[in-house]
């Protein structure tokens, strides 16, 4: 497994590659946007810790270069604790968002529940193909598709966001479900952050699918797919 770290403190990506290395990953490091972006697509990258603010291309710039093609697990970093700033880089397609700060055991706990999640899902014991309304849904490959054959780029959150929903139809999860069963963590983060990540699937899913509403809200309690 190999984790890109990209910070324009140098101090900042030692730091992390010691407690990366310590736990048996390789470590690239990057230090403006533009070398982050040779690096993806030139290397096998597993995971991207990223800062919001770089030299040559921003952070926000760098993970919608990089969605463009790949659902590559995004952690962001940055000194901004505004709500508006974690919302900006949630919506750009990042995965999860650490503001400096930070604990170098927070980020690697972090970064080790996404490479987790992009690997096996959200649960390792299912598997096979699922078909709900106009979408075919398949785990093993990590991959959503239209009837029509329409491939859908989705974010490891995005994608378990949609596999927990679709093998539930009919049934309402909250934010704070969704938060503790997709990302496997105690959720203490406000609900407008699950609230970013469904937004963003539910565009992706209704532009590939000319408009079709799959996810669906219950105002007040939560999301669900229906059967």
């Amino acid at each position: 497994m190999r984790i890109l770290v990209a910070d324009d403190d140098k101090e900042i990506c030692d730091l992390l590659e010691i407690y990366i290395k310590n736990e048996g990953y390789e470590v690239e490091k990057a230090y403006d946007g533009q070398e982050v972006i040779d690096k993806v697509e030139r290397l096998e990258i597993d995971c991207l810790i990223l800062d919001v603010m770089m030299p040559k291309k921003s952070g926000l710039e760098v993970v919608k270069e990089i969605r463009k093609t790949s659902s590559l697990p995004i952690l962001m970093l940055s000194a901004k604790t505004a709500d508006i700033d974690k919302i900006r880089g949630l919506t750009n397609g990042a995965d999860d968002y650490v503001v400096k700060p930070f604990n170098p055991l927070e980020v690697l706990a972090r970064v080790k529940s996404l490479i987790r999640r992009s690997t096996y899902g959200t649960n390792q014991n299912d598997s096979g193909e699922l078909e709900i309304g106009p979408l075919i849904i398949r785990k093993d490959q990590h991959q959503v598709e239209t009837l029509d054959g329409v491939d859908i780029q989705l974010t490891a959150l995005e994608f378990g966001i949609l596999y927990l929903l679709a093998t539930n139809p009919n049934r309402v999860f909250s934010a704070d479900d969704i938060f503790e069963k997709v990302w496997k963590q105690e959720s203490l983060v406000p609900a407008k952050t699950v609230m970013v990540h469904v937004s963003h699937l539910r565009d992706k899913i209704e532009k590939a699918t000319d408009g079709e509403s799959i996810v669906k809200t219950v105002w007040g309690v939560g999301y669900k797919i229906e059967s």
